[in-house]
This record gives structure tokens, sequence and C-alpha cells, in this order.
């Protein structure tokens, strides 16, 4: 098992000794090389410098959101249940369930030709995450941390909101300093959440250094004596990171620092306990995603875990949009109003979609749908107000500028600057990359 940083976190304010650090390394898979978080100049002309991946787990009913399908003629097919209206002056189809997102409309970059290998939830997420159905590997915040480091030594470059699935910010193979930071755990109230053991009182910052700088003399002196302990020196390059974020993480944690009316807009400590909309405090994710992407945080994921509306769609789905339109909206003000739309990329999807009711649906059911469904993103260079393929009438399936995970992930990449094809680490014989042996496709048509 490789150490989590989780683990190493509480090593640094808690104090491993050397054998706990030895035995965690020995359990450890990971390839020789080390890595650094060191701030790395991408190969291509970058369009953003971060990402905010707010990801819809369970699979969003597009249909009832942003891909509207009119149920029309004497037999009314499976479609829109809600109404939907053209926003702005681009004239995107937005529901009327999401007002305060419907604002945005011009900025936002919809993806309606998304789709995917699997209708399983557990695969697909996976695959959305890691680019693999069924093997564990490094998640894309992973990736791109090790592309790229992150821009601010005191913070990781990685930090995952409110989750409980390591696949999200595992690094796998990769070093395990480029594995995502979790704050939070899927369905915990976001209010009470941090980031275990970064406060650590029970010495001085003095002697903090002092028991770390021992801690680590030691694993140097072990590391020269074995060579091949290559894994130790991320455990080393962790732990030195891990003591920077008590100095910085605490503070940006704090949102009490924030006004009264800034915390109204983002909804802070508002929850909803209807149907399956867990009382996440979506509103303290979106604002915490904020302060971190100004600290200089590369990769930020939120988690919103309740959009499989299998049962009581309407009601469930209301609830999910009551609980995340505002928020998301206030994150897009803040960043456009701070001057960082432009270089951060926002992204909105979940591992697939859901299938149309009928409006005789007394069961008020709906199940997956892998092969249509929608992503939007925003700002980072992408095209705004612009809307990319389409599914059929009923939006049952994509029918044109069909866009897969691998595509979405070569494409965010390269909106980063890098790309996909040469982003690889060997292991295990051979190189890896996050699009897979398949590979992915840069999708142009969506950036500015």
């Amino acid at each position: 098992m490789i150490p989590s940083r989780r683990n190493l976190l509480q090593a640094a304010s808690c104090g491993f000794g050397y054998l706990a650090l030895s035995a965690l390394c020995q359990q450890s898979t990971l390839a020789e090389s080390s890595g650094s978080l060191e701030p790395k100049v991408p190969p291509l002309r970058p369009r953003a410098r971060r990402v905010i991946f707010l990801c819809m787990s369970g699979g969003p009913a597009q249909l009832d959101l942003f891909d509207y399908k009119p149920q029309t003629g004497q037999k009314k097919h499976p479609g829109s249940v809600y109404p939907f209206r053209q926003r702005g002056e681009s004239g995107q189809w937005i529901s009327d369930l999401l007002p305060e997102t419907s604002r945005h409309a011009d900025k936002l970059c919809m993806i309606n030709g998304m789709h995917a290998d699997t209708g399983n939830h557990a695969q697909s997420f996976l695959q959305l995450h890691t680019g693999e159905r069924l093997r564990q590997r490094p998640s894309m915040g992973a990736w791109i941390n090790y592309g790229l480091g992150t821009e601010n030594q005191n913070l990781p470059g990685f930090i995952s909101l409110n989750t409980s699935k390591p696949s999200v910010f595992s690094s796998a193979f990769l070093p395990p300093v480029y594995e995502g930071t979790p704050i939070g755990t899927n369905g915990e109230n976001m209010s009470n959440a941090t980031i275990n053991n970064i406060r650590g009182d029970h010495l001085s910052d003095k002697a903090k250094r002092q028991q770390l700088d021992f801690i680590q003399a030691l694993n140097q002196q072990h590391l020269q004596q074995n060579p091949d302990a290559g894994k130790l020196e991320g455990v080393i390059e962790s732990m030195e990171l891990a003591y920077r974020m008590q100095s910085t993480a605490p503070q940006l944690l704090d949102t009490s620092t924030e006004s009264e009316e800034t915390l109204q807009r983002y909804r802070v400590g508002k929850s909803l306990s209807v149907g399956t909309c867990m009382p996440s405090d979506f509103g303290r994710q979106c604002l915490l995603a904020r302060r971190f992407a100004e600290a200089g945080v590369r990769f930020i994921e939120l988690n919103h875990g309740s959009w499989d509306q299998h049962k009581n769609h309407r009601r469930d789905l209301e609830a999910n949009c009551e609980v995340t339109d505002a928020p998301i909206a206030a994150l897009l003000d803040d960043l456009e109003m701070r001057g960082m739309l432009d270089d951060t990329l926002v992204v909105w999807g979940g591992e697939f979609g859901r299938p149309g009711l009928t409006p005789d649906n007394g069961k008020d059911e709906s199940g997956h749908n892998y092969r249509g469904f929608t992503f939007w993103m925003a700002g980072g260079g992408v095209k705004a107000g612009y809307t990319h393929g389409k599914t059929d009438e009923t939006g049952s399936r994509a029918v044109e500028g069909k866009v897969h995970f691998r595509d979405l992930h070569a494409t965010i990449l390269h909106a980063l600057g890098l790309e996909h094809d040469r982003l690889t680490f060997f292991h295990e014989g051979r190189e890896h990359r996050l699009t897979g042996p398949e590979g992915g496709k840069v999708v142009h048509e969506i950036l500015a």
C-alpha cells in the first residue's frame, strides 16, 4: 500500500519515528522516481493554469438541465419534463431548475455529445477519474499535479473535497506526493470538515522543525546506505509538504474571514435533507474551491454525490439543483470578478446521464444513460456561450460531436499546456498515460 497523504500528514504533525516510516515505505509499490511539486513549464502554450472540477456523481439528468428535448406529437416521447428557456445573448437552452447558473449562460461551453463505455456507476466513475474502468490508476488530478506541480509550495497541488472514494484522489503508481489531499468524506457536513492532524499544539514551531529535521536526517542516511530505496524519496518530499501546510492550510479553511454577503451568496451552511440530497454544505465546498484556487492549488475537485434519481426523480432533482445552483453561480461570479476565470478551467459533470421521463411516468423513475449526456466547461480558454455536439431527438445517444472521457481528458490536459500522449510514467515495463493505450482526441472545436 502506498502511504497516503493523510498518514504522512499525521507523521509530520504527531512525530512518526523512523521505524514507522520505514514500515510504510516497505509496503509501498511505488516506482523508483520520487517526484517534486516544484512548478513546471508545460510544453504547449497553456490556456488555463488550474482546474476546478464540479463532480456531480450519480448521473445528473441532463435532459432536465441542459439538453432540451421538447415532448411533442400525439405520442409524447421521453424527454425534458421541466421548462427550458434560451438564456443570454448566446441563447443557450438551460432549465428553469437552474436560475442562478442560467445567469452565466454566455460563459458556458456546453458539451451535449458526451458518451462513456458502461452504465455501471463504479466502473464509469473510475473511468471518468482515471481513464480506466477496472484497475487502479492515477486520477486526473494526480496526473495534472505530476505534469505541472503546484504554484504554492505550502499547499498540495491537488485537493479533493467531500469524497470517500480513493479513486478520486489516488496517485496509484505515481509518487505519493502527487496524491490528492482529501477534505471531508461523502455525506459529511462540510461545515465541519478539515484536514486531520493539520494543527499540532504539543510542540512549538521550532521544536516541530527540529523533530522533522531529525527524522529526515535518518531517512536521508538510510537512503544513502540503500540507494535502491527510491520509494523513500517520495515520503521525504510528502513529509516536508505536510510540515509546510501547517502554516497555510488552517487559514484557508477558516471561512469566518469572509463577509456575511459572501457567505450568503454561496449559501454556506445551507443544506437540505430532502430525498437523497445529503447535508453536504456544497456552498462551503465552492467557497473553499475559490480560496484554494486563489492560493495556487492546481487541481480542486468538489463532489456532490446524490444524483442517482432512480425513484422520486422530480423531488430529488429539484433538491439537488436547489443545493448546487447558487453556490456554483457564486463561484463563477467571484472567479470573473477577480480576473481568474480566464485562466481557471471550470468543469461540471458526472459519470453518465439519465434517460428522459414520459409525462405519464407515474413511478417517476429514471435509469442510467451512458450513450449520451452533458458536461459543461467555463473559462480556461474554452468557447463561451457555445454548444458542441448533440443527442438524438429523445436524448438517448450522442449523434454529433461525440466526446468520450478520453477526449475530455486530452482536452483538459491540452488547455493546461500538456500533451496527453507525452505525459507518461514508466511502470511495470511500459509507459502509462491518463488517456490509456487507446488515446484521446483533443476537442479543438470547443477551444477559443
